[in-house]
């Protein structure tokens, strides 16, 4: 199962979480003082957001749920002449991850 992954740099994080809120009709699903994520199926997302990085986009990805969603991720993007570099296990955005 794949969904977006979007990280993103705001000044407020409580005016933030209020707006997205709103936006999605939803509460974030994990909180931290820096830091606040949402996992919506309706559009398929994981927007996080945090005050710990600069305002405005930080970063992007695809989030799998199995291991070999993300071998066939790493081998399409090869194949579309990508250069991929494997970080494996690491720590993105409060959470343990496996990333290319």
């Amino acid at each position: 199962m794949k969904r977006l992954h979007i990280h993103i740099g705001v000044e407020s994080l409580d005016e933030s979480i209020r707006f997205y809120s709103a936006l999605f009709g939803a509460d974030p699903v994990k909180t931290k003082v820096d830091y606040a994520k949402w996992m919506l199926d309706e559009p398929r997302i994981n927007l996080a957001i945090s005050t710990r990085v600069s305002n405005g986009l930080d970063h992007l990805g695809l989030q799998v749920d199995e291991d070999g969603e993300l071998e066939e991720l790493r081998n399409r993007l090869k194949q579309a002449d990508m250069a991929v570099y494997g970080e494996g296990e690491t720590v993105c955005c409060y959470a343990r991850s496996d990333k290319s």
